[in-house]
């Protein structure tokens, strides 16, 4: 009885072992075709990107007369961090590794919670912070899988305008870059001030003219810049998530896959103990017998 029970027990952990790994199966090619998209995404925003940054180049370079407070390097009396994570779990180390790091970073730079503040995408972050303590300005929660500009549009432009008005005096963004299906890193990069205008002063060749004048032209586009680099860190982190999921799922399956190969052994051998058992069972009853 005590064979049989344990044949049973076996049987059904192979079966639920079996109806997860279709389950994982499922979610991983899900994934990997939000992958597939979500990076065709981020590539073909990548030419806007580099345009805009040319542009806002060579009007900073060309025009030192032409200030603008996204330029400018002011104190530091609060820092803003921008925080890119996901809505959803089972996606590896996709969460953990940029929210470790932006953890370490506020310790090891702040004294007090006077000092910063974040700015959160993604309900797993946004939970981590919360949970902690740490003061979190702005957050958006449930964004869509392939997302869209005006699904940012109104956080950025609100971020962007929170260092223009002096609430905070930089910005950070924290998020995971795409390098490929198996690979993500976890990226810290400054947004604001824009300070990195010089490296990108011969970014192109072309020649502007502009109406009605280089200063005017400056007070649209930096802010628009700046967006731009938010939207474009975030088709780069869905990008991420996603292949960081379909890794995950992947392997759940083949986990799922070695564990149901180790209870069919566990299953045959006590099968054929349970058979051996009857067998001995029975030549001891006919031996009793004679």
């Amino acid at each position: 009885m005590k064979s049989l029970s344990s044949l049973r027990d076996i049987k059904k952990r192979i079966d639920s072992t079996s109806k997860t790994k279709q389950i994982t199966k499922a979610m991983e090619m899900v994934s990997a075709s939000k992958m597939n998209r979500a990076e065709e995404n981020a590539k073909s925003f990548v030419p806007y990107s580099e345009k805009i940054q040319e542009v806002v180049a060579s009007i900073a370079n060309s025009n030192m007369d032409a200030a603008h407070p996204m330029l400018e390097k002011r104190d530091v009396k609060k820092t803003g961090y921008f925080v890119i994570t996901s809505d959803r779990g089972l996606a590896g180390a996709y969460n953990s590794g940029v929210l470790k790091k932006i953890y370490e970073t506020i310790q090891k730079r702040h004294q007090s919670t006077d000092e910063y503040t974040i700015i959160v995408v993604g309900r797993v972050g946004y939970e981590f912070f919360q949970k902690r303590g740490m003061p979190v300005s702005k957050s958006i929660l449930g964004m869509a899988d392939q997302p869209n500009f005006n699904d940012i549009k109104e956080l950025a432009s609100e971020t962007v305008q929170m260092f223009i008005d002096e609430e905070i005096d930089e910005l950070t963004i924290y998020f995971n870059h795409y390098v490929s299906a198996i690979s993500q890193v976890v990226t810290s990069k400054q947004l604001l001030p824009l300070t990195n205008m010089d490296e990108n002063a011969n970014a192109g060749t072309s020649q502007y003219e502009y109406e009605p004048n280089q200063e005017q032209i400056l007070k649209v586009l930096l802010p628009q810049y700046a967006e731009s680099l938010i939207y474009g860190a975030l088709l780069d982190g869905k990008a991420s998530e996603h292949a960081a999921r379909m890794t995950a799922m992947r392997n759940a399956t083949d986990n799922a896959n070695e564990l149901i190969d180790d209870l069919t052994l566990s299953y045959n051998r006590a099968r054929q103990a349970a058979i051996t058992q009857e067998i001995n069972e029975i030549i001891g009853g006919v031996a009793a017998l004679e």
